[in-house]
C-alpha cells in the first residue's frame, strides 16, 4: 500500500470522524461465536444517571478501555458492554427538583398531567403525582442522560461495544434482579424482619450500612440527673445518678441506664431502678462491656434509639422497645402509654411533634426549669452517622424491612467470603486489605428494602386475613417466567385485581430494593443470566472488574456475595480499582463538594487523547492531581506522533521487509531497544499497570524522535548508499509500526490516524507487537549502542549550543573520549554521528578508561 499522508497533519477532527468509522465497521464489535478461552469480558460500571459526567468518570472509564484495547490487540474478543444505573435515590432527587414534583403514591394516575411551569426544589412547594406517573418522568430524564452520556464516551474514545447496553431499571434488569432475589428467599438467604433500622428521615428510606459516612458535627454534653428509687418508699426522690448526653430529646426514649461491670463508681446500682426526670419511668441500671468509664460520667442511658450501640445494648441485655421517632424524623404526636404520671405526659406534650433539634432545645429548658440540670452544656465536636447522599443525620427507627445475608451476623459465611476475596486478583494487590477490613467489621445483614418509588419492586405479595391484617410471615411469589412484575400494579397468582386490599384478599409489598441490590448482579445482566443461556457461557465469569476503590464495599462486595450465594464461585478472575481525581486542595473531586470539573470542554479544548494520557498517568489505585499540564503534554505528544510519522514515512520507510536488509549497527541497536520495551509494556499491561506500560513506550519514542531520527535522517535519504538506505528504512518503518501499536490504547485517535496513512484496517484490530517480530530484526544487537550514540550526539550538541553555533554549523574534527566499551559502542555509530553532528574531518574515538563518554571538538575558523 502506497502511503497517503496528508501535507499538514493535524488533530483537529479526528475523534468525529474516526469514531463515525469505527462505529460504521463495527471494529469494536463483540464475536459472540468466539469460545470462552478466546473471550475477555468486563463488567463494565454501569455510571449513575443522575445529571452529567465529571472528569472523575472520564479517568476510570479510560483506565477500564486501556485494558479492553491492549486485550483486543492480544487476540482476544472483548466484550465491553455498558449499562446505566437509572434506578435509585439520586435519579428520585433529580426528577423532583427538575420537574418541581414530589411522588405520592395516592394520587391517581394521569398520563396528561401538566408538570409546573417553574418547577421548585422545595418539596413543600412540588407537586403531587401518581406513582406511575412519576415513574415515568424518572424514565424520560434518564433516557436523555444516557444519551448525552453515550456521546461523551465515544468522543472520549471507549471502545465499548454499543449494541450490548442495558438499563439497570429495565425489563431484563428487573427480571434478573427479582429472580437472583426469589433464589435467595427460597435457600433462607433472603429474610424479613422488624427491627431497629438507620432511617434517612429528608428521603423517608432506610439505610444499609454500607451507604454510611460519618461526618463531624458540633454539639454538646448535657448533664443530667436520674434518681434512684427507694424500694420501700417508691414516690421518694432518691439520689441523683448524673449521665451526661449529646441527646437528652431521646430521654422519653431511655429504657435503661449502663455502665461497664468494672466501674466500681456504679456497681453498687448494678440491678436497682432509677426514675427518669420530668417523664418519671423507672428504668434499670444494668452492666455491659461496652460502656466507657471515661466518656461524661461514666453511665449512659440506653435508649431506643439514638445510635448503633443503642441497638447492640437493647438487643443483648433484651430491653423493651420504646420509640418516639417516627419516619419523618419528628417525636411521635401521640404521648407513649409507658409514660403515665401527669407530670411525664405534660411534659411529653411540650416536645410532640418537634424536630430532634427542636425538641432538644425544649427538654433543655424544662430540665434546667425543673432542676434536673447542671452547669451549662459542654460544646463538644463527634463524627456522626450520616446517608452518603443525604442531609440530615440517620435517626434509627424500628420498620419491617427485608435482608440478604452477608456474613454480618453468620461467622462461617464472613469466612467463606473472607476466602473469596483471597482468591480475586487485585490490581493493586493492598486493595484486597480494604475489603478484608470490611468484611471482617460487619455487624448485620445487607438490608436491601427501600421505601421509595423508582427501583426494582420486591416481588411478593401478602395474604390478608378475614380483619384485613397482613400474614407478612408467609409472603406469595410469583413463578420466575412471569418476571419481572410489580406487586403495585400486578395481582398474585390465584387472586384477580378486586381482591387487592380487601379482607381475604392480599396487598402487594409497597417497597423497591436498593440500587445496589440490582448494581450487585451487573454481571449476569450484562452477560444474559437465565436469558440468553448461549451469550452468558461464553462471557461468564467475566474476567474484569474495574471499579473505584470508595465502592470496594457496596458494589464490589455485593456483587461476591451474590455470585458466592447463587453459583458458589467468584463473578470475576480480576479487579482493577482507580483512586479519586483531587483538585488542586488535594480533595477529592464530586458533585456534592462542588468541586467537579465537567469533561466535554477538556476533549473540546485539549483532544481526546490528550486527555486520555493524563488519566492513564494515574496509577492503579492511587488518587490523582487533575492536572491540565499533563493533558498539554499529552496534546503536544499526539502531535509529535503525527509529524515524526510523515517524517518516517516521507523518508520512503512505507514497508516492512525483509529482516536481513537491516545491517547497521545502529539501526539493529534501535530495534533492540525496541523489544525491551515491547517487552517492559507487555509485562506491565499483564499487570494491569497501564501507567508504567505508556511511561515505558513514551520514554523511548522521545528518544526515538530527538535521537534516532537525526542520527538516521541523511542515510534514510540514500546519502550512504542503496543497502544503508535500505537498513535505516527497514528500522524506521518495523519502529514505527510497532510503536503505534504500543500507543493506540492510550492515543486511539493519532494512531489510527497515522496507521491509515499505510496499513490496511483498523490498528485497533491490528496484533499487539511482539518481542520475537522486533528481535528478529536486531540480530541480537546491543541496545546500549543506541544509547552511546544518544550520549555522544547529546554532548556534539551542548558544545555547539554553548558556543551560540547553529545547529547545522559543521565541526572541523571531534574525539569521543571515554571508557572501552562505551567508547566501542560510540564507534558503532560512527557514520550518523558524524552526519547528524556535521563532522566534516577527522572523527576519533579514543579508550581512556574514565567514567563517562566526552566529546572534545574543533570548530572552523570565523573567516572574513
Amino acid at each position: 500500500m502506497q502511503p497517503n499522508v496528508p501535507d499538514k497533519p493535524g488533530l483537529e477532527g479526528l475523534e468525529s470522524r474516526w469514531t463515525a468509522t469505527w462505529a460504521e465497521q463495527g471494529t469494536y464489535h463483540f464475536d459472540r461465536s468466539a469460545t470462552r478461552e478466546q473471550v475477555y469480558s468486563i463488567d463494565t460500571p454501569p455510571p449513575t444517571v443522575s445529571g452529567s459526567l465529571h472528569v472523575g468518570h472520564v479517568f476510570s472509564y479510560t483506565h477500564t478501555d486501556l485494558v479492553a484495547r491492549y486485550k483486543r490487540m492480544r487476540g482476544y474478543q472483548v466484550f465491553y458492554p455498558m449499562g446505566w444505573d437509572d434506578n435509585g435515590l439520586p435519579t428520585e432527587r433529580r426528577v423532583q427538583n427538575y420537574f418541581g414534583v414530589r411522588c405520592d403514591p395516592s394520587q391517581p394516575y394521569d398520563p396528561d398531567q401538566a408538570l409546573p411551569e417553574k418547577p421548585s426544589d422545595k418539596p413543600a412547594q412540588q407537586m403531587p403525582v401518581s406513582r406511575k406517573r412519576f415513574v415515568e418522568l424518572c424514565e424520560q430524564l434518564t433516557e436523555d442522560d444516557e444519551k448525552a452520556f453515550e456521546d461523551l464516551w465515544r468522543r472520549l474514545g471507549l471502545s465499548i461495544d454499543w449494541r450490548h447496553t442495558y438499563q439497570t431499571i429495565d425489563e431484563g434488569s428487573r427480571a434478573t434482579s427479582q429472580r437472583a432475589f426469589l433464589r435467595n428467599l427460597a435457600r433462607g438467604e433472603a429474610y424479613q424482619a422488624e427491627a431497629p433500622t438507620l432511617w434517612d428521615v429528608t428521603f423517608r428510606t432506610a439505610v444499609a450500612q454500607a451507604e454510611l459516612e460519618d461526618r463531624e458535627q458540633a454539639s454538646a454534653y448535657h448533664r443530667v440527673a436520674f434518681y434512684e428509687v427507694n424500694p420501700g418508699d417508691p414516690d421518694d426522690r432518691g439520689a441523683p445518678v448524673w449521665i451526661e448526653t449529646t441527646r437528652p430529646e431521646l430521654i422519653p426514649a431511655c429504657v435503661a441506664l449502663v455502665a461497664h461491670p468494672d466501674d466500681e463508681r456504679y456497681r453498687p446500682l448494678f440491678g436497682s431502678t432509677v426514675r427518669s426526670p420530668l417523664f418519671d419511668v423507672d428504668l434499670p441500671v444494668m452492666a455491659h462491656r461496652l460502656a466507657e468509664p471515661d466518656k461524661g460520667s461514666g453511665i449512659a442511658m440506653i435508649c431506643t434509639f439514638g445510635d448503633v450501640t443503642d441497638v447492640t445494648w437493647w438487643r443483648e441485655l433484651s430491653l423493651p422497645t420504646r420509640p418516639i421517632i417516627g419516619w419523618d424524623g419528628r417525636l411521635t404526636r401521640e404521648t407513649p402509654d409507658w409514660i403515665a404520671s401527669e407530670d411525664g405526659r405534660a411534659a411529653y406534650a411540650e416536645l410532640a411533634g418537634k424536630t430532634p433539634h427542636s425538641a432538644k432545645e425544649a427538654i433543655a429548658g424544662l430540665l434546667a426549669d425543673n432542676g434536673h440540670i447542671e452547669g451549662d452544656p459542654k460544646p463538644i465536636k463527634h463524627p456522626v452517622k450520616f446517608y452518603e447522599k443525604g442531609d440530615k443525620p440517620l435517626e434509627i427507627v424500628t420498620t419491617r424491612q427485608w435482608y440478604i445475608t452477608n456474613g454480618g451476623r453468620e461467622d462461617t459465611l464472613r469466612e467463606q467470603l473472607l476466602a473469596r476475596g483471597s482468591e480475586l486478583s487485585w490490581h493493586p494487590d493492598y486493595m484486597r486489605h480494604r475489603y478484608e477490613s470490611w468484611v471482617g467489621g460487619l455487624n448485620g445483614d445487607w438490608l436491601i428494602s427501600r421505601q421509595r418509588f423508582f427501583g426494582v419492586p420486591i416481588p411478593l405479595w401478602y395474604q390478608l386475613d378475614g380483619d384485613g391484617n397482613s400474614l407478612f410471615d408467609d409472603p406469595i411469589a410469583p413463578d420466575e417466567a412471569a418476571l419481572p412484575v410489580d406487586p403495585q400494579a400486578d395481582a398474585p397468582p390465584g387472586y384477580s385485581e378486586d381482591q387487592r386490599g380487601v379482607p381475604g384478599g392480599f396487598i402487594g409489598d409497597p417497597d423497591v430494593m436498593d440500587t445496589w441490590a440490582t448494581s450487585s448482579l451487573s454481571p449476569q445482566i450484562a452477560g444474559g443470566w437465565e436469558r440468553d443461556p448461549d451469550l452468558f457461557d461464553r462471557v461468564y465469569p467475566m474476567d474484569l472488574r474495574p471499579q473505584a476503590h470508595e465502592i470496594i464495599r457496596t458494589w464490589l462486595f455485593s456483587s461476591v456475595v451474590r455470585a458466592h450465594l447463587e453459583f458458589d464461585a467468584l463473578p470475576w478472575s480480576d479487579a482493577a480499582i482507580s483512586g479519586w481525581i483531587l483538585d488542586p486542595d488535594r480533595k477529592k473531586m464530586s458533585k456534592s463538594k462542588g468541586n467537579v470539573v465537567t469533561p466535554m470542554g477538556l476533549l473540546t479544548d485539549h483532544g481526546s487523547d490528550a486527555v486520555r494520557y493524563w488519566a492513564a498517568s494515574g496509577r492503579p489505585g492511587t488518587d490523582t492531581a487533575f492536572d491540565i499540564g499533563q493533558m498539554k503534554i499529552g496534546r503536544r505528544l499526539a502531535i509529535k506522533m503525527l509529524n515524526a510519522s510523515k517524517f518516517v514515512l516521507g523518508n520512503g520507510a512505507t514497508a516492512i521487509g525483509d529482516p536481513e536488509a537491516i545491517t547497521n549497527p545502529l539501526d539493529q541497536a534501535m530495534l533492540a531497544s525496541v523489544a525491551e520495551v515491547v517487552e517492559r509494556a507487555t509485562t506491565a499491561f499483564e499487570a494491569y499497570d497501564y501507567t508504567r506500560a505508556l511511561e515505558a513506550t513514551e520514554t523511548f519514542f522521545w528518544t526515538f524522535c530527538d535521537d534516532y531520527l537525526e542520527l538516521v535522517k541523511e542515510r534514510a535519504y540514500g546519502g550512504r548508499g542503496e543497502a544503508e538506505a535500505a537498513s535505516a528504512r527497514g528500522a524506521l518503518a518495523l519502529a514505527l509500526s510497532v510503536q503505534l501499536r504500543l500507543f493506540a490504547p492510550f492515543l486511539p485517535f493519532a494512531s489510527e490516524e497515522v496507521w491509515s496513512w499505510w496499513q490496511q484496517g483498523s490498528i485497533h484490530r491490528a496484533s499487539w507487537p511482539s518481542v520475537d517480530e522486533v528481535r528478529a530484526a536486531a540480530h541480537r544487537a546491543d541496545p546500549e549502542v543506541l544509547a552511546a550514540a544518544s550520549v555522544t550526539l547529546s554532548a556534539l550538541r551542548k558544545v555547539k549550543s554553548e558556543r551560540k553555533m547553529s545547529m547545522r554549523s559543521e565541526l572541523t574534527s571531534a574525539v569521543v573520549r571515554g571508557p572501552e566499551a562505551e567508547v566501542s559502542r560510540a564507534r558503532a555509530a560512527a557514520g550518523d554521528l558524524r552526519a547528524a553532528g556535521r563532522v566534516v574531518g577527522d572523527f576519533d574515538f579514543v579508550a581512556n578508561g574514565e567514567g563517562v563518554l566526552a566529546v572534545d571538538v574543533v570548530v572552523p575558523e570565523p573567516t572574513g
